[in-house]
């Protein structure tokens, strides 16, 4: 079980390991909270100095992205529509495989831009399984809405679902010249099963939900109708960190055909110092 939260990444400087002292204008004022530096990771610093794409356009992927240092990715969301099969397809191959298809959509289209072929493109699709095995997706209407949320107000956890697909030109002309990297992340959720159909209507008249699969948000006032969950948070937020940073290393380790991509960024960093 987790409870871990994310907030916004602080822009102010970072705290000091030594206590400074009050300004002498105002002695009894408590110094300002300061945020952590970014992490020092070879892969997050290369990104951090390159052109990255976020394939999507939800807010919650970007602030949780943010977590990690990635602070200004380019926002080029997927306009292909969303029509995998979900009874052909596990509820494992229909997410994985819309995550891989916004991922080469976004891709194929940035890689003419005239700002220059992205260092990353990065796309995630999430679903909600339903107690019943139903895949959950964004709400379509009010109605619908309140039926999602009565489903999932269940003695048996339902089950979120997000798949990560990042994509990177390959340094050399070998087909199909570029390498992809994928993961599926699954976390499982109860409803507080007391919950009364009083506060479910108040929640959707919220419009919290509506943009979201499974009809709520667990980083909101959603979560007055979780009672427990069993993995990760932020794949239910939308974008499992861990995952998507193993994901990001891998792709990137296999974009020039030596795997030499990181350590020559470091050489170069060596130089300038």
């Amino acid at each position: 079980m987790s409870d871990i939260k994310y907030a916004p990444t602080p822009t102010d400087p970072p705290p000091s390991y030594t206590p400074s002292s009050p300004p002498a204008s105002a002695p009894n004022k408590p110094p300002p909270l300061r945020g952590p530096l970014p992490l020092d990771i070879p892969s997050l610093n290369y990104l951090r100095a390159n052109r990255i794409v976020l394939a999507s356009a939800s807010p919650r992927r970007k602030q949780l992205l943010a977590q990690i240092g990635i602070t200004n990715p380019i926002i080029h969301p997927s306009l292909k529509p969303e029509n995998l099969s979900k009874t052909a397809l596990s509820p494992f191959e229909y997410v994985l495989r819309t995550a891989t298809q916004k991922a080469l959509d976004v891709y194929t289209l940035e890689i003419d831009s005239p700002h220059g072929t992205p260092a990353l493109v990065l796309a995630a699709d999430t679903i909600v399984l339903s107690p019943t095995a139903q895949i959950l997706e964004k709400p379509r209407s009010e109605a619908a809405h309140i039926a999602m949320l009565r489903a999932l107000r269940s003695p048996t956890p339902h089950k979120v679902i997000t798949a990560v697909a990042a994509m990177a030109p390959l340094e050399s002309a070998r087909d199909p010249g570029y390498v992809l990297e994928t993961c599926v992340e699954e976390t499982r959720v109860w409803f507080d099963a007391a919950v009364s159909d009083e506060v479910l209507w108040a929640y959707v008249r919220t419009r919290e939900g509506c943009d979201k699969a499974g009809g709520y948000g667990i980083q909101g006032v959603g979560a007055l109708l979780v009672e427990r969950i069993e993995g990760s948070w932020d794949n239910v937020v939308g974008l499992p960190l861990k995952a998507t940073l193993g994901v990001l290393e891998r792709v990137l380790a296999r974009r020039d055909d030596d795997g030499g991509l990181i350590d020559e960024f470091l050489e170069a960093e060596e130089e300038e110092e």
